[in-house]
């Protein structure tokens, strides 16, 4: 009666078993593994920055900020990350002054939005976190004149959005 018993459980294991093996979804293809056929944010650089022009479009963002009435730290970069033109307004956020020219000297490197880095990260692609001078928040836009990189605008002091939306505005006067 006992190995009557045994053999019926043994029997119903290996049935279990093997209905949870074949109920196994195939294994997904990995999207880091796609490879493009084109060099992805491959931004020629260009004529650095004059300090004309980044004046102009930090006053741009600042005139911008104080219209919305949003206390900023606006930092702006030559093409290779390096700061030509800052402004911290009145009451902005110390920390930010560190945060706006990192911002911006992300941007300058990597040839691309800062936006981009904080929507890797929240979907998932925690690799991002360890590039250095990588900074997972929106507010770092390229510029981009003639098609070349001459510099970034970073911002920081309010929201993500905010800093975001103040640095288009500075950016936008770059053609």
């Amino acid at each position: 009666m006992n190995v009557k018993r045994m053999a019926v459980g043994l029997a119903a294991c290996a049935l279990a078993t093997s209905a949870v093996f074949a109920q196994q979804p195939a294994p997904q293809p990995n999207p880091m593994d796609n490879v493009p056929d084109k060099m992805p944010f491959d931004i020629p650089y260009g004529t650095p920055i004059s300090l004309e022009h980044a004046q102009a479009a930090v006053a741009a963002a600042v005139n911008e900020s104080k219209k919305r009435g949003w206390k900023l730290n606006v930092a702006l970069v030559d093409s290779g990350g390096n700061l030509v033109a800052f402004a911290r307004m009145d009451g902005a956020q110390i920390a930010s002054v560190a945060i706006s020219e990192h911002k911006a000297r992300a941007a300058a490197t990597f040839r691309r939005e800062t936006k981009a880095f904080e929507a890797g990260i929240q979907g998932g692609n925690n690799y991002l976190i360890t590039l250095d001078g990588v900074i997972g928040s929106r507010g770092g836009i390229p510029l981009v004149q003639d098609g070349k990189l001459i510099g970034a605008i970073g911002c920081s002091g309010g929201t993500g959005s905010q800093d975001e939306v103040v640095c288009k505005v500075g950016a936008a006067t770059v053609k």
